[in-house]
């Protein structure tokens, strides 16, 4: 094998790792949103990411049945109702649940997973055991050759771009917005936050909803790349934890460098040995790293 076919094939695998990483990373920042920003531990996160999926699923579905001449332009309305749908679960499991568990971290844990398994329940019984795909439009279907051996995926840039434009967009809302502003107050010191007339309980509605609605847009990405089931989205809740931890719990740009360097390693060492041992591969590199920074690759600057 030559070293031009050595990179190629490096190259496209690291390719192949964005995909995994703007998954990695839509999971990771409404999970930093809800863990890092709020202190809540949501194991039911993962099926907020589901119904995102199944909402492009109906999407599809509805579309190819009623108005087929409309199929190239769905994907994007139904990733705005990916979110729609996904922030609206949030915000009735936050009023109907979280709220009453808050500072109390393993009662959220052991709700939540409750929870999780529910909703896991109600996919089974709505959409079947079975795992289902859309229908993507035909212009998200084929790839780019730079040069010759080197293959894109064109839905892998399209993910990569509807990441950095969400990515984008919550950083402005957390550091450029009213919103942001009552959060990070909320989380420097709710006692104050209330005494100068912020709507805590309103803000920590907000949060959680936004986190979830961020959860429906990785599911929307997530079938491009994918098959959806009941379970997809505990697939990776395990993953989306591990970012937001690795980076740093309160820490947004932590949150994209430890999803880029995860999802990176482990597509790449997939290649050169199997799946299970790239995984152990990229836990053990993260336990290491944890253990000289137990506080994570960027931790959030506090002060007492």
């Amino acid at each position: 094998m030559t070293a031009a076919e050595i990179t190629n094939i490096v190259m496209m695998q690291g390719f192949a790792g964005l995909s995994l990483f703007s998954v990695l990373l839509l999971m990771g920042l409404g999970l930093a949103i809800i863990f890092g920003q709020m202190g809540v531990i949501n194991m039911a996160h993962g099926e907020f990411m589901t119904i995102g999926a199944y909402t492009i699923f109906l999407c599809s579905s509805l579309t190819q049945s009623y108005a087929p001449g409309f199929m190239p332009y769905y994907f994007f309305f139904a990733i705005i109702a990916a979110f729609i749908l996904a922030f609206a679960f949030g915000w009735l499991a936050e009023w109907a649940l979280i709220r009453h568990l808050y500072r109390r971290p393993l009662d959220t844990l052991l709700a939540t997973w409750g929870l999780s398994l529910g909703m896991q329940q109600a996919f089974r019984s709505t959409f079947g055991a079975k795992e289902v795909s859309p229908t993507v439009p035909d212009w998200l279907l084929g790839s780019w050759m730079p040069h010759e051996g080197l293959d894109i995926p064109i839905n892998g840039m399209f993910v990569m771009g509807l990441t950095l434009l969400v990515t984008g967009g919550v950083f402005l809302m957390l550091y450029r917005s009213r919103w942001g502003l009552r959060v990070r107050a909320t989380v420097a010191n709710r006692t104050m936050a209330n005494a100068i007339g912020i709507n805590t309980r309103k803000t920590d509605r907000m949060t959680f909803a936004i986190g979830c609605g961020i959860a429906g847009v990785a599911g929307a990405a997530f079938t491009t790349i994918g098959s959806t089931g009941p379970t997809s989205g505990s697939l990776y809740i395990v993953d989306a934890f591990l970012v937001v931890t690795f980076g740093g719990a309160a820490s947004l740009l932590g949150t994209v460098a430890s999803a880029f360097g995860i999802a990176q390693t482990q597509s790449v060492s997939e290649f050169f040995m199997t799946g299970s041992m790239a995984k152990v591969l990229t836990l053990l590199l993260i336990i290491s790293i944890l253990m000289i920074r137990p506080q994570g690759l960027f931790a959030a600057k506090v002060r007492r």
